[in-house]
């Protein structure tokens, strides 16, 4: 089917919930994907920090051909190899002590704010249900989750939103300290606010939070939805950031591009939850786990790993040489390969242009551009997409004095 007619079938059946670019993606290989008309694209979006070992990754593939010929689906009536075999890995390699599995990363976080209230619920009464998040958050777009996400834009048309969440700005101690209350159940944030433009979160504040969660028996929540499975360089972001949370929601990457999410908890905590009190009837299938089996043990030989530290310091050094030789560009922040570049001009226009040119690119919001490739990428990649980067700043400098004139 062409691009076009495939655009117009698009407008015509499905829900207008997404911007798309134009163009038709049918296939991948490593760190590129193709067209419908055999384009080239260098893909600096990977699925949305999904395809962290790029695609057609031969061990991912495999595991997954594998089981589909063996057993797709069953229920949670049962035991199932993978899903056990799966939840022990995380375990292993983590702060947590049991896992439940979802589909999503919005789903994961609906786990992880049930678990939160149910275990004050048991602790410490039924007013104990409150959950402090982040201005500028993003958390999911379930009705539990887009309340929790601290974004009114995101909100805004599907009032009235759940009670009980508060919102205090990202990295301002103060701020939460004297919003925690007895009411106060958990604090929720991401280690890095990614859709929110790509912010990190500082050391000392995620200390002080620890700290004061303990104190209170307020449980931390991490969403590492975006930032876990390698992506900042090691396994989880909060392994670099000195802080263990008492519940981790994971997604994203955790399949390399099948369906799947997770809520990690230590065992006080996982406890809260018992037969009836929480389920998913496609969560923890044998295929998404199967295939997020291979990812994570891909990722934990090490090599995928290392070679996600270097270039993640290999892209933010050629972002800020770029930033360096363009005044249009504000600022460069991020963790290993989740990078943010804040422009003086719109970056979706950047995006559009740089699809023209054969690489994909993402906008985390109206001014920063969000790079956060496949875990494969490599050094000639990256060159590739700075080169462009050039490029792309010096036209808008040069039309931008021409205009002056």
């Amino acid at each position: 089917m062409p691009t076009e007619e495939l655009k117009d079938d698009a407008a015509k059946y499905l829900m207008q919930t997404y911007t798309r670019q134009p163009v038709s993606i049918v296939r991948g290989r490593g760190a590129k994907v193709y067209d419908l008309e055999g384009r080239e694209y260098l893909d600096f979006v990977g699925g949305i920090a999904v395809n962290v070992l790029g695609h057609g990754h031969p061990d991912l593939v495999q595991a997954i051909q594998r089981q589909a010929a063996q057993l797709i689906h069953t229920s949670n009536l049962y035991y199932t190899e993978p899903q056990v075999k799966l939840a022990r890995l995380l375990v292993d390699h983590s702060f947590a002590d049991r896992v439940f599995f979802c589909n999503s990363g919005a789903e994961a976080n609906e786990a992880a704010i049930k678990l939160a209230r149910r275990y004050g619920h048991e602790r410490h009464g039924p007013d104990r249900y409150e959950v402090i998040t982040m201005k500028n958050s993003f958390h999911g777009r379930t009705l539990g989750m887009l309340t929790a996400t601290g974004q009114e834009k995101v909100q805004k048309g599907f009032e009235p939103l759940m009670p009980g969440f508060g919102y205090a700005p990202f990295n301002d101690f103060g701020a939460i300290e004297s919003m925690v209350n007895e009411k106060t159940a958990a604090i929720m944030l991401e280690p890095i606010q990614a859709e929110g433009g790509v912010h990190v979160a500082d050391r000392d504040y995620l200390r002080s939070l620890r700290e004061l969660c303990t104190q209170q028996d307020t449980l931390l929540i991490f969403d590492e939805i975006q930032t876990g499975m390698g992506r900042t360089g090691t396994f989880f972001a909060h392994e670099q950031l000195g802080v263990k949370p008492d519940i981790m929601t994971l997604a994203k990457g955790l399949a390399g591009g099948v369906p799947i999410g997770a809520c990690l908890a230590k065992e006080s905590v996982a406890a809260a939850f018992t037969p009836g009190s929480h389920a998913s009837t496609f969560g923890g299938n044998p295929l998404a786990c199967a295939a997020a089996l291979a990812v994570c043990r891909v990722l934990l030989e090490g090599k995928v790993l290392d070679q996600a530290r270097r270039m993640g310091e290999y892209l933010a050094k050629g972002l800020a040489d770029c930033k360096d030789r363009h005044r249009i560009v504000k600022d460069v922040r991020g963790l290993g390969l989740l990078q943010g570049m804040e422009l003086e001009t719109d970056a979706r226009t950047v995006v559009a242009d740089a699809l023209a040119r054969g690489v994909l690119i993402n906008a985390a919001t109206e001014r920063v551009l969000r790079f956060v490739p496949p875990l494969v990428i490599t050094q000639l990649e990256v060159d590739k997409l700075i080169d462009l980067l050039d490029i792309l700043f010096n036209q808008r400098q040069t039309a931008g004095k021409d205009s002056h004139y």
